[in-house]
């Protein structure tokens, strides 16, 4: 057998802990399947007293995981810190800087500095895997780098949030509050103390912009992303939703366009009977479309120590087995530059909720703005007043037949100039997903 494959790690949080438990464990497993032992052989984190599952006294401690990048004997650099800036890009710098080959699990780092750390990887034949930085435990990066490499990509999107999804499918099945709800998602640890990055959208957009440029062979853009969050969805647009057959969930999308690379992140109406809108709770779920092998959809959990352990390891095993692959799948100077599509280019039907004060001509004047804008709709449904405050006002749904995005934001500011609107209307996309 081999000599070792030696690991140093930086983060002993949740993941790092589960990661350093599965390879003491597991040892003689994963020798097997590696062809040669691995181990961990210098650590990195804030707290060295902390009771972690695991011996960590045979390993080497460093205090600051940029010295361990820099000095530490070890083949292999792990990188669990999190983060965009900081120790976490100065270590992965370190690390490459050496020729030392990287796995991380960091989304945002990869978002913000991917094609850079590519590049300099590359130019030192050091490889960066990252497996863990999108879907958790589901295995799509490896799929779009590998088992995809003979077609072409057209689309790539879906449930890249549990915090978000968990939210939406309580909200949908139990009635709860949005404030309610995300109570309860801080409580039980799926939402944060502060949990804008989660429900404002971003942490899916960091996860869509590393699966676009694996999709489409360009580079990372996340400035480009159109990212829209679940806060303004209420418990009377799911219901609604459903009684439509639909579902909402926080979707993301990249997709190509005949201007561009279109990427989106926002709360979306499915198909009830979709796969996808059957995916509840903090679920994952990611769906390729190819021209070769048609639409795949890979599902399991997004997060949690194991799950996003069992990525890192499977980085860590082709590591041991000598894998070596481009970062984004193609020579990091060949990704093409990002082109992007048209302005919110999306092209289907929209869900339309208005609060339309109850005056004559309000209903003829929405008519009107809709047809100017050649907007067809599909059904007109005036919902049941609710509270007090609804006495002066008329709850109305529009269905639209498909329309560009460009012509609903036109026809709804020329709804709210014209003084027929109580409140600022409410529009959520629908997705076929055929």
């Amino acid at each position: 057998m081999d000599s070792p494959l030696r690991i140093g790690l930086a983060g002993l949080g949740t993941v790092g802990a589960s990661l350093a438990r599965l390879l003491s464990t597991r040892a003689q497993t994963y020798a097997l399947r590696a062809g040669r032992p691995i181990k961990i052989v210098a650590v990195s984190a804030r707290d060295r007293s902390r009771d972690r599952g695991v011996d960590l006294s045979a390993m080497a401690w460093f205090d600051d995981p940029v010295e361990l990048a820099s000095k530490a004997e070890i083949d292999l650099f792990v990188e669990l810190v999190g983060g965009s800036e900081g120790a976490a890009l100065a270590s992965v710098k370190a690390a490459l800087n050496r020729g030392i080959p990287v796995v991380t699990a960091n989304k945002a780092l990869l978002a913000h500095h991917g094609v850079e750390l590519a590049k300099l990887g590359q130019k030192k034949n050091a490889t960066i895997f990252f497996e863990a930085a999108a879907a958790g435990g589901i295995p799509i990066i490896k799929t779009m780098r590998e088992a995809l490499r003979g077609n072409a990509v057209h689309r790539v999107y879906g449930i890249l949030n549990g915090t978000c999804n968990y939210m939406l499918t309580r909200m949908e099945k139990e009635g709860i509050a949005f404030d309610d709800c995300l109570a309860d998602a801080q409580r039980l640890g799926y939402a944060e103390a502060d949990p804008t990055f989660d429900i404002g959208g971003f942490d899916a957009a960091h996860k869509l912009a590393l699966l676009t440029s694996l999709a489409f062979g360009c580079e990372i853009d996340l400035d480009s992303i159109f990212i829209e969050g679940i806060s303004s969805v209420t418990n009377a647009d799911i219901e609604a939703a459903a009684e439509l057959g639909y579902r909402i969930k926080l979707l993301a999308v990249a997709q190509r366009t005949d201007s561009g690379i279109e990427q989106r992140v926002h709360p979306t109406m499915i198909p009830a009977h979709s796969a996808l809108a059957q995916v509840d709770g903090v679920t994952n779920a990611v769906a390729v479309d190819t021209d070769l092998l048609g639409s795949i959809l890979l599902v399991g959990p997004g997060a949690g120590g194991n799950a996003t352990a069992s990525a890192v390891l499977s980085d860590v095993l082709d590591m041991a087995k000598g894998v070596r692959l481009p970062t984004f799948a193609v020579d990091a100077k060949q990704l093409a530059p990002y082109k992007r599509a048209r302005m919110r280019a999306h092209e289907g039907g929209y869900y339309i909720r208005l609060s339309v004060l109850d005056r004559v001509g309000a209903f003829a004047s929405i008519a009107r703005r809709m047809a100017e804008n050649d907007i067809s709709l599909e059904s007109i449904v005036q919902r049941k007043r609710d509270g007090q405050d609804a006495i002066d006002t008329a709850p109305v749904i529009l269905i639209t037949h498909e329309t560009t995005e460009a012509a609903v934001k036109k026809a709804l500011d020329a709804v709210s100039k014209d003084g027929h609107l109580k409140e600022a209307p409410r529009m959520i996309r629908i997705e076929a997903l055929d």
